[in-house]
């Protein structure tokens, strides 16, 4: 496997390839997309920016590009102080001539307890009428004023089930999903299985003992699941990791 040295935003290496031409093959099914410092913490003071960088930035905005919808914990939307998704005209562009999508992507919010930053910029701004998905439990407690402002899409009676999401997701035609996090969020899609993409940004900091926001209330698997690595980026002691499923045999 190569390790592909990034000295720039654009291009890549000396064939000329750019950050169009590593990821945004994205797969139909679940991207994941998330940071770890070199002890594996995926935030420092519960916000990521402190071990991310610009190129890591640069990276997160692309991959929105790739996709029909992004999805998110309530509490990294909480932490990260999350808006509607915004793309340069590059990426506009690229998302118009290459991908046949004329809007943005939505963002699709996670939460099993409805406790969401109803004024930030995300449920007030203009942009793509942002998704909420929660438990029927939980959407029967949202008024008038919530539902004028977002989608409610219910997956599961009392709880957030993962495999009617994803399904729910489908079913409105969002079929590339980007997952940005936070852990809780992650370790549920591993455990149920619904993991086809992951872009993996290894920080050259250590971060020290972090606690994680929310439950993870995810079965434990059987064994460790394996994925293929598709290629190593190298910027400013910056690695840059693609994994994927394996593709089954013919």
């Amino acid at each position: 496997m190569t390790v592909h040295r990034w000295r720039s935003l654009f291009p890549i290496d000396a064939q000329g390839r750019t950050l169009h031409d590593f990821y945004a093959d994205a797969p139909e099914g679940v991207r994941v997309n998330m940071v770890s410092s070199l002890d594996g913490a995926a935030a420092f003071d519960g916000r990521v920016r402190p071990i991310s960088n610009t190129a890591d930035h640069q990276l997160l905005r692309s991959l929105r590009a790739y996709c029909d919808v992004l999805l998110v914990g309530a509490g990294t939307i909480r932490a990260e102080r999350y808006g509607p998704v915004t793309l340069d005209a590059e990426l506009r562009r690229y998302r118009r001539d290459a991908c046949g999508q004329v809007s943005l992507p939505p963002v699709a919010v996670v939460t099993h307890s409805g406790d969401l930053p109803w004024k930030s910029a995300l449920f007030t701004a203009d942009g793509p009428r942002p998704i909420v998905v929660t438990s029927a439990q939980v959407a029967a407690t949202f008024g008038p004023d919530v539902r004028s402002r977002v989608e409610i899409m219910v997956a599961g009676d009392d709880y957030v089930d993962p495999v009617a999401m994803i399904a729910g997701l489908r079913d409105r035609g969002l079929m590339r999903v980007l997952c940005e996090g936070g852990p809780a969020l992650l370790s549920t899609l591993v455990a149920h299985d619904l993991v086809d993409d992951m872009c993996f940004t290894l920080s050259p900091k250590l971060a020290g003992p972090q606690p994680v926001s929310g439950p993870i209330a995810a079965p434990p698997l059987e064994v460790p699941q394996a994925l293929q690595l598709r290629h190593v980026l190298l910027e400013a002691e910056y690695l840059y990791m693609r994994y994927q499923r394996p593709r089954s045999a013919c």
